[in-house]
Parts: structure tokens; C-alpha cells; sequence
């Protein structure tokens, strides 16, 4: 969990510099993005795999047994959840004016 925090950190802070924001700013919108993306990968499927498997289904006519969704949580997929919630923390105080804007 802590590795997955590191990451996130360095990659948050690689994203801030190179567009010259503040870490702060760019916190919410990398753990969306990370949540999402860990989400979409550990889950058992969703939209696409039901597309691929009907195209599979009306290729061979062989009717293939649906899965139900699953999610398989984990302590990676439950880092990027508290960044996430921490980065929106930070978005609605920025927002609301509570941080004030950087004075560059």
C-alpha cells in the first residue's frame, strides 16, 4: 500500500511540474484516474467483456456462460481510493477558496 503511494506521489509530482501547477491541483484529478483504471483492470469484466464475448458467441455459435461482475479489491486498488478522496479534499477546498490560488 505504501509502494502504491510512492508511485502515485511520483507520478502526481512528475504530472505538476510539467504543467507548472501546484501538487495539490493535479492530486484529485491522477487519483481519479487511478482508482478508474485500477478499477476497470481488477474487475471481472464489464462492457467489453460482454462484447467480446458475444462476437465470440456469433463467430463460433457456441453460447458461452456469463459471468457476473466480481470485483476483487485490493490493498493497491484501496491506496488509490484514499488518494483519491485526499486529492478531492484538497479540489473542494481549492475550489471554495479556502487555499488560496498560487501567487506566481
Amino acid at each position: 500500500m505504501i509502494l502504491a503511494f510512492i508511485v502515485e506521489v511520483i507520478i502526481t509530482y512528475v504530472v505538476a511540474s510539467f504543467f507548472s501547477v501546484r501538487f495539490i491541483e493535479v492530486m484529485f484529478f491522477t487519483g481519479l484516474a487511478f482508482a478508474g483504471g485500477l478499477f476497470y483492470f481488477l474487475s471481472s469484466g464489464g462492457a467489453m467483456t460482454r462484447f467480446y464475448n458475444s462476437q465470440a458467441s456469433a463467430q463460433t455459435g457456441i453460447i458461452q456462460k456469463r459471468e457476473s461482475f466480481i470485483f476483487k479489491s485490493g490493498p493497491i486498488f484501496t491506496a488509490s481510493v484514499i488518494f483519491f478522496l485526499i486529492g478531492l479534499t484538497f479540489f473542494i477546498l481549492l475550489v471554495t477558496g479556502i487555499i488560496p490560488p498560487n501567487q506566481n
